[in-house]
């Protein structure tokens, strides 16, 4: 079961309309993405690189430059410590090929998933010291290594932090948040209460880049140089799941740019292992192709291995790198479902749903998939959902949380941090450890603090307009592409229709995966509707509310009184030269 709800926010659609010359639905959309006034709008339609805020207000950055920029001067060794994901793999990228440029003397280091965790620790602050390094600093990590940076501190070096993720707290005596940052020399991260800088939803990429941009001005480069950095933060900022919208929008946007005329060998030879070469990168290959091969080397190998196909300069290297990265995917998706159906099942048999926030343990999974399999848990049940297995440290269980916009899963979690070993990340995703004696209490009192209704646990469907399909054209369509790039923040326009009538149907596909339906508008118009759900369930519904006779003769193509309230996305096809609309049916009833 799941709700749909119409959006309907407020605002003079005919003042926006003709002051930006485009339509009063495209007006409508950006008013449902909260664009309502006017300098927001043209930045939304308009994005480029002009309208990209000053690096210098975010705090502490102009601190933390000046830092590196003595150490490169001064000829100290200076140490990146990433993460093993795309966003840190992105982030290492843009530090290291700025510092590069700048002369400094840098290498990076990146934690091994299983051995290491997440973040800096005791353990590479040591070898940091004992390799004569004397700046560290991180990316896309280190605002909750409280202890590995007070380590460094203490050993005689400085630290510099750039991160995204959300600030520690704890509560005061009144019940009060009281934030927490590390002792280091800067602490770079849009969402210190106390930064100043406008736009707080960067991927840790995206913060790097910053920095590089301030770096290229203290050191007298050009700081167009920059955005040659923007084909990495692009990868960042669309595989970290961060919201397409502001500066995100514009990076996303110029980067495509860059990566579809790119000249990095490392990168060219992934487009080319995935089957993507000759086609257009978008935002959906970088999120669902090339991404994913990318976060394969951190989660099955070493992450280094990313790394290091994108600042090869050797063809046969990197094809070499390319083609172990797309291996180790393939790999990675046959272990993800395996472990999917061992966490259904358990979830099924042992009455699990009963729970507000699922809470599932199952050793056997791979550690480095669990929040792959949580957020596909998320997406079945429409629930709040951690997913724990076991560690390397015996009774240690690890595991990664994916929520629902009703449940910030970051808070939920650091209310329970007294019963924690470690734990990180934002309201839609964490990571955490715990010993395994302490599983059952922390699953009672999550779920004891989630203060979620019945209503917060049923899917919701946000429908932009009603929007009868006589109105589909092909200028529609083309203007709807000017909102791209879509994704999270920006999702592709939703509209909705009631009462369709289906003149006929039809099963296609090598797999018969999609379902083909002639639609009849209100006005006796056809178009076609695809969709490319669960076709049988699809049809049992049809025949539970209308029989199985009304449902053979929509088949055949014969008249019958079948019906359906739809959500869409009008699109175009192009087929051998010609070019017609359809629509994509996400959700019916």
């Amino acid at each position: 079961m799941e709700r749909w709800y119409l959006r309907n926010v407020k605002v003079d659609l005919d003042r926006m309309a003709r002051t930006l010359g485009i339509s009063k639905i495209l007006c409508k959309i950006l008013a449902n993405r909260n664009i309502k006034d006017l300098k927001s709008a043209d930045a939304f339609i308009n994005p480029n690189l002009t309208k990209l805020h000053n690096p210098r207000l975010m705090k502490d950055i102009e601190k933390g430059v000046s830092i590196i920029k003595e150490g490169i001067l001064n000829k100290k060794k200076i140490r990146i410590c990433g993460d093993y994901d795309q966003d840190g793999n992105s982030s290492i990228l843009t530090l290291y090929k700025g510092i590069k440029r700048c002369g400094g003397i840098v290498d990076y280091v990146i934690p091994h998933r299983v051995n290491d965790g997440y973040g800096i620790n005791e353990r590479i602050v040591e070898e940091a010291k004992e390799d004569g390094v004397h700046i560290i600093i991180t990316c896309d990590n280190g605002i909750s290594a409280f202890e590995p940076i007070k380590l460094a501190k203490e050993l005689g070096m400085r630290v510099v932090v750039t991160d995204h993720h959300d600030i520690a707290f704890t509560y005061n005596d009144d019940g009060d948040k009281e934030y927490i940052l590390p002792e280091a020399d800067a602490v770079i991260n849009p969402k210190r209460p106390d930064c100043n800088y406008p736009f707080k939803e960067l991927c840790g990429a995206g913060v790097a880049f910053k920095f590089i941009q301030v770096l290229y001005d203290e050191m007298g480069i050009n700081i167009d140089e920059s955005y040659s950095l923007l084909e990495f933060v692009a990868m960042g900022t669309v595989c970290d799941v961060v919201d397409l919208i502001g500066e995100n929008r514009i990076i996303v946007k110029e980067g495509l740019e860059r990566i579809n005329k790119t000249n990095n060998i490392g990168l060219k030879a992934l487009i080319k292992a995935t089957g993507l070469e000759g086609r257009e990168i978008n935002a959906y290959s970088l999120g669902f192709i090339l991404g994913p091969c990318i976060n394969a080397s951190g989660r099955l190998d070493s992450a280094e291995i990313a790394v290091e196909l994108f600042l090869t300069e050797d063809v046969d290297r990197a094809q070499e790198y390319a083609n172990r990265l797309h291996s180790l995917n393939e790999e990675r998706k046959a272990i993800t479902e395996k472990g999917l159906n061992k966490v259904v099942e358990q979830i099924e048999s042992e009455g699990l749903l009963k729970q507000k926030v699922l809470v599932v343990y199952e050793p056997t999974i791979h550690e480095s998939i669990a929040g792959i399999i949580a957020g596909r848990i998320k997406d079945m049940y429409y629930r709040p959902t951690i997913v724990l297995t076991k560690s390397k440290d015996e009774g240690i269980l690890k595991g990664s949380g994916r929520s629902i916009e009703e449940f910030d899963m970051f808070e939920g979690i650091s209310r329970c941090k007294d019963i924690l070993e470690g734990f990180g990340g934002h309201p839609m995703a964490a990571g955490l450890s715990l010993k395994e004696s302490k599983l059952k209490t922390f699953a009672e009192r999550l779920n004891g603090q989630a203060n979620l209704t019945r209503e917060d646990l049923l899917p919701k469907v946000y429908i932009d307009m009603q929007l009868p399909l006589e109105y589909i054209s092909f200028d529609l369509v083309e203007e709807l592409r000017s909102l791209e790039p879509f994704g999270k923040g920006n999702p592709k326009p939703l509209f909705g229709e009631k009462n369709i009538f289906i003149k006929r149907a039809f099963i296609l596909g090598k797999n018969r995966n999609v379902l083909k339906l002639i639609l009849l508008t209100k006005q006796g118009r056809l178009i076609d509707g695809l969709y490319f759900g669960d076709i049988e369930k699809f049809m049992n519904r049809l025949k539970d509310k209308y029989g199985k006779e009304e449902v053979t003769r929509m088949y055949k193509g014969i008249d019958n009184n079948i019906s359906l309230d739809i959500v869409y996305t009008p699109s175009i096809n192009e087929y051998m030269g010609n070019r017609s609309l359809q629509v994509i049916i996400h959700n019916y009833r």
